[in-house]
């Protein structure tokens, strides 16, 4: 006897109309902000009750002259640098140690992740207080590290210093998450093959966890990147861009010069500025790097 056929829902092909409200919600809250500051770079506003007047290319003119500009944008690099260069390297080896199966290993990653857990605000609030020269713990400690005077905050160089070490502080957890994550992806087979061959630790580390690790890197390097170039709330509570301009980055001047000077056209102007270097800047770093080739490192398995 033929058993009867069940027959099973049709499942259809998702249509466009499943990313619809993707792209509206994009449309609504990236494209249309961005146009917005476009334009507004192109006028005169206080921000306040008047309404926009177009003054053509006033504000480019005067970004292109502006010495504070141009040291806000140096800042800016000297800034992603050096976070750059102290999260990746201490994020790196974090991650490739808490993927493994040490000792206590939990425990202490747990540990090392808790400043991803707090607020920039609350950290900044935090690190403010520790480094004030008559109350805080550079008081006592700073004579011991070179210090004397402990007002890091109050000279330039200590105080970009200070912004660059509690950025990175802060942020490595996050880096070390995704180094984590990588390495964890890495077959053990390597590292067995490479065990028998007598490889020890350390070339083990930069011939085989390193290259498998490149994709993360890149992929590390560009957020990090890109969020030092629009780093703003920690400059914000520490030192308020000071001494004096010393710390006073390009997203710190924008705020500055939007909602202190009240000069929205001109705010919008170096606003589009920092999008347009941003996104070059992390476009020219997956070009380069050939990340967008997107081949898996574990290719032929």
């Amino acid at each position: 006897m033929k058993q009867a056929a069940t027959s099973s829902p049709r499942v259809g092909r998702p249509g466009i109309a499943w990313a619809v409200p993707g792209v509206l919600f994009f449309v609504l809250f990236a494209v249309g902000p961005m146009l917005l500051v476009v334009y507004l770079s192109f006028t005169n506003w206080d921000g306040l009750g008047s309404f926009p007047s177009v003054s053509g290319t006033g504000n480019w003119e005067r970004l292109w002259n502006d010495p504070t500009m141009r040291q806000a944008i140096n800042l800016s690099l000297v800034l992603t640098a050096a976070s750059w260069l102290i999260q990746t390297p201490i994020a790196l080896l974090l991650g490739v140690w808490s993927a493994g199966r040490q000792k206590n290993r939990a425990v202490l990653s747990a540990i090392f992740f808790l400043p991803l857990l707090a607020s920039s605000v609350a950290l900044a609030l935090l690190w403010k207080s520790l480094l004030d020269p008559n109350f805080g713990l550079i008081a006592d400690i700073g004579p011991w590290i070179g210090l004397e005077h402990g007002n890091v905050l109050g000279d330039g160089t200590t105080a970009m210093a200070a912004v660059a070490f509690v950025a990175s502080w802060q942020f490595i957890p996050f880096h070390t998450l995704l180094y984590q994550g990588g390495a964890r992806q890495i077959p053990k087979s390597f590292y067995e093959a490479a065990s028998i061959d007598g490889a020890s630790g350390i070339r083990q580390f930069f011939s085989i966890t390193l290259p498998q690790l490149r994709n993360t890197i890149i992929t590390s390097s560009v957020l990090m990147v890109v969020g030092a170039l629009t780093f703003f709330d920690t400059v914000l509570i520490l030192t308020e861009g000071g001494p004096g301009t010393d710390t006073t980055i390009v997203p710190y001047l924008m705020y500055e010069t939007g909602f202190q000077a009240y000069d929205m056209g001109y705010a919008s102007a170096i606003a589009t500025t920092l999008v347009v270097v941003a996104t070059a800047v992390s476009l020219v770093m997956v070009r380069v790097s050939g990340f967008t080739a997107m081949r898996s490192t574990r290719e032929g398995m």
